[in-house]
């Protein structure tokens, strides 16, 4: 009798680039990124892009992007909501560690982001990796130290400077939530 993992279908990155629509790949499984993100995720992704973009006027090397793909190898690639990267010079998707990754989690994507991308980004040693709650208006931030993250805390109107980036950025999380808080 087949076992579950036999009857799971396995992909790589030629599959996937010929798939429509939104997708992520991880260790050859491909998951669905649909239906589109709701309102307040875009504009929370929206308000911290702009933000960051802003501060990277003195810094040519780096810059921040929107749910571009980042290809961890033939078999794994990512679509994270928010990256902020450094001396990238593939155009088509991203091929070393982001500096900071955003994930703004949904109940359709929470395991997948707090789990699964965790253990990842951790592994390709992205220095930053922040977890945004819309529904809480706040957001977790891990630093990587020493081959593991530690939790900075939990950010709901504070401002995090991130230090360990080619180009010091910080987040004032008061005004990336501001627009939702009644």
């Amino acid at each position: 009798m087949p076992t579950l993992a036999q009857n799971i279908e396995y992909y790589n990155y030629s599959d996937y680039k010929q798939w429509e629509g939104e997708w992520e790949l991880i260790d050859g499984v491909a998951y669905s990124m649909a239906p589109a993100p709701m309102r307040i995720h875009q504009s929370i992704a929206s308000a911290i892009i702009s933000m960051l973009y802003t501060q990277l006027e003195n810094c040519p090397n780096c810059e921040v992007l929107g749910e571009i793909d980042y290809k961890i190898d033939d078999h794994t690639t990512l679509k994270p909501d928010i990256v902020l990267t450094c001396g990238e010079t593939n155009e088509r998707y991203l091929t070393k560690a982001p500096e900071i990754v955003v994930e703004i989690i949904s109940k359709s994507t929470a395991r997948r982001d707090e789990i699964h991308k965790f253990d990842i980004y951790k592994k390709e040693k992205v220095n930053y990796y922040i977890l945004v709650y819309p529904d809480d208006l706040r957001a977790k931030i891990y630093k990587l130290k020493d081959l593991d993250y530690d939790n900075e805390g939990d950010f709901l109107e504070y401002t995090y400077t991130f230090e360990e980036t080619e180009c010091e950025v910080s987040l004032d999380f008061e005004r990336v939530f501001s627009r939702f808080r009644v």
